[in-house]
């Protein structure tokens, strides 16, 4: 694509422009509806900042590679690069970036170097072939998705206004968080904390920002959810916790889509408590004051032995029923204290006090004054 080319060069300014690469040593700045088209790769060592119009990188055949001492800023910018635009320095939007062809490529072990958008500059044409591989960053007063992704994937993260104040920066990993290849330690899927019950080995975020966001994640058929839960609401994003070094939980706060595509939204967390970012499982269920945890295992070993209702303590007048999937009553208790493992006590039973079933149950939790609680919960020895 001609381009034409506007370009106001100081005094001081000296500019070499070879075969190879324009190469900025003094003071450059492209003015209103000037258009700046790039087919060679660009090196900055000097002032390129101040800049309005549009500037272009376009290469129908390979690559191009944008290095230097200083971040280039540029107000307009589109990309059409059948082979990658690579950066080697920061490069800053301000205004709108558009991708048109190839991938923007940023050293994964260099978090500084990455694609930035400034004063909530927006962008347009990403897919799973023209997105951010490795990091990009948000600066501004909006909601952000980050349009990145890895191995001809889009996998955009998303962040609540708040967090880009102080700028916040991601990138997505497809690879497993135990044998990460640009993080000097491993995340052990294996070690996470126990309300969870497990943690996906197929991919990972990082996202860095020290302002309180919630961060929504997104999944496709590769992301092998199902080997996780048969159910979003089971779903959880999670979080390698960078004192405990172990997963936790970091909620989930609303949830789209299926099994092979959609996305999760965690409850509020600070991106810097947290190395990386993934999806977990976990069986409990969010209501109001309370944690309710649906699996029980009762094989003593001090891991959700008993049906747990974390917070029940603040409701001491109520009475939890369960029943079997015959809708046999098997429990009954006044004042319940997490202390039921799975007994059969109903008066209905033909045998108490036996160990029940593997299997799906349905509890029903009676607060004097709020409106019953109900749902499954599942035995598993």
């Amino acid at each position: 694509m001609d381009r034409i080319f506007f370009i106001v060069v100081c005094l001081l300014a000296q500019v070499t422009i070879a075969q190879q690469a324009f190469h900025n040593y003094g003071n450059i700045q492209i003015h209103d509806q000037g258009e700046v088209g790039f087919h060679t790769d660009l090196i900055n060592d000097g002032t390129f900042d101040q800049n309005l119009g549009l500037a272009g990188f376009y290469n129908p055949t390979g690559s191009l590679n944008v290095s230097g001492d200083n971040r280039p800023i540029f107000h307009n910018m589109e990309i059409d690069v059948v082979d990658d635009l690579l950066l080697d320095v920061a490069v800053g939007v301000t205004n709108f970036q558009e991708f048109l062809n190839g991938r923007v490529q940023t050293p994964r072990d260099r978090r500084n170097v990455s694609l930035d958008y400034i004063n909530d500059a927006p962008y347009l044409g990403e897919n799973d072939d023209r997105y951010v591989d490795g990091y990009s960053s948000i600066t501004g007063v909006l909601d952000f998705t980050f349009p990145i992704g890895d191995d001809f994937r889009l996998r955009p993260m998303r962040i609540e206004n708040q967090a880009a104040v102080n700028t916040a920066r991601g990138a997505y990993f497809f690879e497993n968080p135990n044998s990460p290849n640009f993080f000097s330690t491993s995340f052990n899927t294996d070690n996470f904390s126990n309300v969870l019950f497990g943690v996906s080995s197929f991919e990972f975020w990082d996202l860095d920002g020290d302002v309180e966001t919630r961060v929504t994640l997104t999944w496709d058929d590769n992301s092998n959810i199902p080997t996780l839960v048969d159910e979003l609401e089971d779903l959880r994003v999670v979080g390698w916790d960078r004192n405990l070094q172990q997963w936790v939980s970091l909620g989930n706060f609303a949830a789209s889509g299926d099994l092979n595509n959609g996305e999760i939204t965690s409850e509020l967390m600070i991106p810097d408590n947290y190395v990386v970012l993934t999806f977990g499982s976990s069986d409990i269920i969010l209501d109001g004051d309370l944690e309710i945890f649906t699996a029980v295992s009762p094989n003593g070993d001090g891991v959700n032995d008993t049906f747990i209702i974390q917070g029940i303590e603040q409701f001491s007048n109520n009475e939890l029923i369960i029943y079997n999937r015959w809708g046999v009553e098997v429990y009954r208790k006044k004042g319940y204290d997490n202390s039921w493992g799975g007994y059969s006590e109903g008066r209905a039973t033909i045998a108490q006090d036996e160990q029940l079933p593997v299997g799906t149950y349905y509890y029903i939790l009676k607060i004097e004054g709020q409106k019953d609680r109900s749902g499954y919960l599942y035995i598993n020895v």
